[in-house]
């Protein structure tokens, strides 16, 4: 028997030969060094491409902050405070568009979202619909919006206001969406177990898990209102961006930079505000 076993034993040595440790790993390794070599071979291609497209130099890194800071010195350490009284009133034109364009973005998203999700739409081609619409409207700046409804409504409030609303649905929308699939689908079983209607269950098992996110994101948007109002008001669709960009354009920068201060502070002030509303409501 132990013969048999000796004899066994060399011919499946003989049969399955012996790996060579070594050459695998040195192959793996030439593999992993020519996979690095391609790409950075890529990357350094790509970044000599966006090199020479956008006309990059290293002089202006030199260069280009000491006159920024010579700029910054000259002109915009030294406001101008006089021209607080001119920026108040379309600092409150500001928050009105913010806020107008909140709740309008607001309700046109509830519509959609509730259409979007796969949980709450009445059938799938609708919330097909639904997001291709949305995701349509957030693909489209706010500023090319603004720059549109400028053109159809002239210059104003209104057409930023509208640019707003439109830009937010986008935003919201989505948002929302995602909240209201993410809701936990055994308390809308147990609501809709009662023979609840569509609406029972939408008040009573999908609202009260939708509310949190519904008040995050709609007061995340009034903020972003702001900001983005600021800059509409640069293409002449009111708020305080419009009365900036008259002191730019006539190279009042002792002026000008009281209005961005100000937008600064309306920022601030809307960031604390819409705190104290989201741990006062969740």
């Amino acid at each position: 028997m132990e013969s048999l076993a000796r004899e066994l034993k060399v011919k499946t040595e003989e049969q399955s030969p012996s790996i060579d440790y070594y050459a695998e790993l040195s192959r793996r390794k030439k593999y992993v060094m020519k996979s690095h070599l391609v790409i950075w071979s890529i990357l350094l291609l790509l970044v000599g491409w966006s090199w020479y497209g956008t006309g990059f130099s290293l002089s202006i890194l030199y260069y280009g902050p000491i006159s920024m800071t010579g700029f910054i010195v000259e002109n915009l350490l030294r406001p101008d405070f006089t021209a607080i009284p001119q920026y108040l009133s379309p600092a409150i034109m500001t928050i009105y568009m913010s806020f107008a364009g909140m709740v309008l973005s607001v309700i046109a998203s509830l519509f959609f979202a509730f259409m979007s999700a796969s949980n709450t739409t009445p059938h799938k081609s609708i919330a097909f619909m639904s997001r291709s619409i949305v995701a349509f409207l957030r693909a489209v700046p706010a500023l090319i919006l603004g720059m549109v409804l400028v053109v159809a409504f002239g210059l104003g409030t209104l057409a930023g206001t509208l640019a707003l609303a439109i830009s937010g649905i986008g935003i919201l929308g989505r948002a929302f969406a995602d909240v209201i699939e993410e809701i936990d689908e055994k308390q809308v079983d147990a609501v809709r177990a009662t023979g609840a209607n569509w609406f029972q269950i939408m008040g009573q098992a999908v609202w009260p898990q939708f509310k949190s996110g519904f008040v995050a994101w709609s007061l995340y948007k009034m903020d972003l209102n702001i900001r983005e109002a600021a800059v509409l008001g640069l293409i002449g669709a009111g708020g305080i961006g419009y009365a900036l960009q008259g002191n730019l354009n006539l190279f009042q920068y002792d002026r000008a930079v009281v209005g961005i201060l100000m937008i600064f502070g309306l920022i601030l002030a809307v960031e604390f505000a819409t705190a104290k509303i989201r741990e006062r409501i969740i």
